[in-house]
């Protein structure tokens, strides 16, 4: 059933949440379709819903279907969407074409911010968001993510930007585009696998009320950015620093001999990662996106409560 125009389809499980003026928590589908092998995506698919519901929220799954924004997905359909290969990634320039085609795609972080935007929902969760990535200044690959935080507002509750970019230019466009980086417990920037990228964060916040009170502010100006909160991996899931960052290293250059591009790359890197740290970078990942929507789902119910 469509609630809030033509576009938007949500679950019997959100539907109910919306009437009952729960909060919701939206959740990215790229980590099932291009993220995690099988069945590591399913699995943490799953994981990432039940912890959001056990901390008081209600998880709002989103992927692009038969002409709609499917906002809050069954079993059977995160299922189905891990199984299909042809199911593309959907980012800003994409959702257009794709919805008057009635295709079925997964949703990036500037897509899903999209899609919460138009449902309703204010905070979202991720693993990492795109960024500016390394040799950008040859290649010009900057992600769409970086724009949809400038001028989508909606929480974004991330371990950071994805390790395998240049983080120093990330967060200068980020600045540029006016939106607030906050550190969740620390005054750091946090490296998706790492929990300090040796940058700082623009502010430090340490609990869920002080998310919802800036959010608040934040639209009373209208000031129609995102907020982005930096929640470092767990400490017992960091991985070494200097490791990863040569494992990162060899990864981009097998992108580079492969003639790797455009929206190949992260998926590549992601794999050729977990092949050359032996699989820890997919435990981390995984672990970092499981404590990303606890602290998302408790942000989600502080601005609730706030509202």
């Amino acid at each position: 059933m469509t609630v809030h125009g033509h576009l938007v389809r949500y679950s019997e499980e959100v539907e109910q949440a919306v009437a009952d003026g729960r909060p919701l928590v939206a959740l990215e589908t790229t980590i099932i379709t291009h993220g995690m092998p099988h069945p590591h995506n399913v699995q943490t698919a799953l994981s990432v819903e039940r912890i959001i519901r056990d901390a008081g929220a209600v998880p709002a799954t989103i992927c692009v279907d038969d002409g709609h924004f499917q906002v809050g997905m069954t079993v059977p359909q995160i299922e189905a969407l891990a199984a299909n290969p042809s199911v593309v990634k959907a980012s800003r320039r994409d959702l257009s074409v794709l919805l008057a085609k009635r295709m079925t795609a997964s949703t990036t972080v500037a897509a899903t911010m999209i899609a919460a935007k138009l449902a309703g929902i204010a905070v979202f969760v991720t693993g990492g968001i795109g960024g500016v990535h390394r040799g950008a200044t040859m290649t010009m690959d900057v992600s769409a993510d970086l724009q949809e935080l400038g001028r989508t507002d909606v929480v974004v509750v991330c371990a950071g930007a994805k390790a395998i970019l240049d983080i120093g230019l990330t967060l200068e466009v980020l600045e540029t585009l006016g939106v607030p980086v906050l550190g969740y417990q620390t005054d750091r920037f946090p490296a998706f696998y790492t929990r300090d990228s040796g940058y700082a964060a623009s502010d430090r916040v340490d609990t869920p009320q002080q998310v919802a009170e800036i959010a608040w502010m934040q639209r009373e100006m209208g000031l129609g950015a995102g907020i982005l909160v930096g929640n470092p991996i767990p400490m017992d899931a960091e991985l070494d620093a200097l490791g990863i960052d040569a494992a990162i290293g060899q990864a981009l250059q097998e992108a580079a001999a492969g003639g790797v591009t455009g929206k190949d790359v992260t998926p590549f890197l992601l794999s050729a990662l977990e092949r050359l740290t032996h699989g820890e970078s997919l435990r981390a990942n995984v672990r970092l996106i499981e404590h990303n929507a606890k602290v998302g789902a408790e942000i989600a119910v502080a601005m609730s409560s706030r509202s």
